[in-house]
């Protein structure tokens, strides 16, 4: 409790005591409120890179205070060594937590010329590198953002994957995590790829990063699956949709009942929360809207 007085402490103990009795409503929000909020720098897509050090800027000035990476243009991570970019968010007063790496190559969309994308890395092929340059930029968590699950063959080669990284990284002292869409919740050849890989892969090696967004576009009852798997979700991602899940919002301006998925927070072990808006119009505007709705829903 780092109190500089036995007194204190046990004052400090008392209230707090008091509170956990008298109030468990107040103690279960202040719990929530003291884990800090992030953002999964996927939100600026294409853009990030035009000015990483003041898009960092601006995401400390909103008041976010932890950053999960994704891909770049630019080599490394945003055209820096890992050591480097950790210690710019450092200095800006962010703590740089994860990194998101694919599963395998991705499939082009059409009308999308890949060529003009730099090599992006996969777990599939590049499993120890990923491993590596998380473990030497010094992050706690390397996310699997996403992996090929259409057909009952590719999730099985999926899981092959994932276990595989997942020795290595907690060799290498990282927690590795997956990160779903909507997918990962439909029954394809008579299974569903979440329901294979937390059972095929053991909890001990491999974690989840839930995106709520997409797991209640599915229709997933998100505290109903904390229960199911207690302790599995240390990250999550924070996204609203419309009431017709069609297109992704601020969150708060569409129709995910999050304070009931944060009330069952403890029980899935969720400890980082990173807001996410694919492809928004205004990233920080965005954002803006999103850290407003939290601060109230807190």
């Amino acid at each position: 409790f780092f109190m500089n007085s036995r007194r204190k402490f046990l004052q400090q103990s008392s209230a707090f005591l008091a509170a956990s009795v008298f109030a468990p409503r107040f103690l279960s929000a202040q719990t929530f409120t003291s884990r800090p909020v992030g953002i999964q720098l996927f939100t600026f897509f294409g853009k990030f890179d035009q000015d990483v050090k003041g898009n960092l800027q601006k995401i400390a000035d909103l008041g976010y205070t932890e950053i999960e990476s994704a891909f770049s243009m630019l080599p490394g991570f945003y055209g820096m060594k890992g050591k480097e970019f950790k210690a710019l968010n450092a200095d800006l007063g962010l703590n740089w937590v994860a990194h998101h790496v694919v599963g395998a190559p991705l499939k082009p969309r059409p009308g999308v010329d890949m060529s003009r994308f730099p090599k992006m890395m996969n777990l599939r092929d590049d499993a120890q590198q990923a491993v590596d340059n998380a473990a030497e930029a010094g992050v706690k968590y390397l996310v699997c953002a996403n992996t090929p699950i259409e057909t009952k063959d590719e999730v099985s080669a999926s899981v092959v994957t994932l276990q595989k990284t997942a020795e290595l990284a907690k060799k290498a002292g990282l927690t590795f995590c997956y990160h779903n869409h909507d997918a990962e919740f439909k029954v394809v050849d008579g299974q569903k790829a979440f329901d294979v890989f937390s059972s095929q892969i053991s909890a001990d090696l491999l974690k989840f990063e839930l995106d709520l967004g997409w797991a209640s576009k599915a229709g997933v009852d998100v505290p109903a699956l904390f229960k199911q798997h207690p302790g599995r979700f240390p990250l999550c991602h924070i996204k609203d949709f419309d009431s017709e899940f069609k297109n992704i919002l601020p969150v708060g301006e569409g129709v995910i009942n999050y304070k009931r998925i944060f009330d069952a927070a403890k029980s899935g072990g969720l400890e980082h929360f990173f807001v996410e808006h694919d492809f928004p119009k205004d990233a920080f505007e965005s954002l803006r809207i999103s850290k407003k709705a939290l601060d109230a829903i807190l």
